[in-house]
């Protein structure tokens, strides 16, 4: 099971407190020293079953900073998954990779029933 997130994000460490907390066995990864790649992304998206969008930060700097909310719509998957690969900050966290599901973000009950 892989742990993706940010280790200064409080819903990342609830997460994580969360998983410990379970005894679940995890490879933690930090987003911001390893951002996912443009491959990592897409095979993510595909097994999460979510719009592509619900992978963006949209509460960060970054995302507000280069105006995503108006330009998104109008770029292709391709350029959405490149734009991602490229900063971690701009990735919705934590993000939980396990054989079966991914969950972006932390929603307990979502997680009590995915992992």
């Amino acid at each position: 099971m892989l742990f993706v997130c940010y280790p200064k994000c409080s819903t990342c460490k609830k997460a994580e407190n969360w998983l410990n907390g379970q005894g679940i066995d995890y490879e933690k990864r930090d987003i911001k020293l390893q951002n996912p790649t443009k491959e990592e992304l897409k095979k993510w998206h595909e097994k999460s079953g979510l719009p592509l969008k619900r992978f963006f930060n949209t509460s960060g700097n970054l995302y507000k900073e280069m105006q995503l909310k108006d330009k998104l719509p109008k770029m292709s998957e391709e350029e959405q998954y490149d734009l991602l690969a490229t900063d971690g900050m701009l990735v919705k966290r934590p993000i939980l990779v396990t054989e079966e599901r991914v969950l972006v973000g932390f929603r307990e009950k979502e997680w009590e029933q995915g992992v």
